[in-house]
């Protein structure tokens, strides 16, 4: 076991700094608080105060109804909203049940196989020759 007489002592936390404060001094820290005070605006533009005429006892009221008059409109919208099938149809959503993260790749992918496609329809295609003696193409 350790020796106490050697232990670290802690400073003494439970005193309370009781020097006296002369008037003059705080009013001035009064004052300067004061005058650093921000502005009510400023308050009510960072959402401290409420930017209400209300009164404060109707105030938490007045917040409620707003939030309940914002999920109303909401779920309205929300019901007025076209399905997904009728989306797909318009050609607004694309008829995937790939991942939303996956749907560029898939897009790349497929303009990728279409323009092998092109190309290899592109390379079977006959000679305007061949055309021309088939009676195809008009020769010049």
């Amino acid at each position: 076991m350790a020796d106490p007489s050697t232990a670290p002592t802690a400073p003494n936390t439970d005193s309370v700094d009781t020097t006296p404060i002369s008037q003059l001094e705080r009013r001035n820290s009064l004052e300067k608080h004061l005058q650093t005070r921000p502005e009510e605006q400023d308050l009510k533009n960072r959402h401290i105060l409420l930017d209400t005429t209300a009164a404060p006892a109707l105030q938490a009221k007045q917040a409620g109804l707003e939030r309940q008059r914002i999920t109303d409109n909401l779920k309205k919208g929300l019901s007025k909203r076209p399905e997904k099938e009728d989306l797909v149809e318009k050609n607004i959503l694309p008829d995937s049940s790939a991942a939303p993260a996956l749907l560029e790749k898939q897009r790349e992918l497929q303009r990728h196989m279409r323009a092998n496609s092109l190309e290899k329809s592109l390379q079977a295609r006959p000679k305007p020759e061949e055309l021309v003696r088939e009676g195809i193409l008009h020769g010049k």
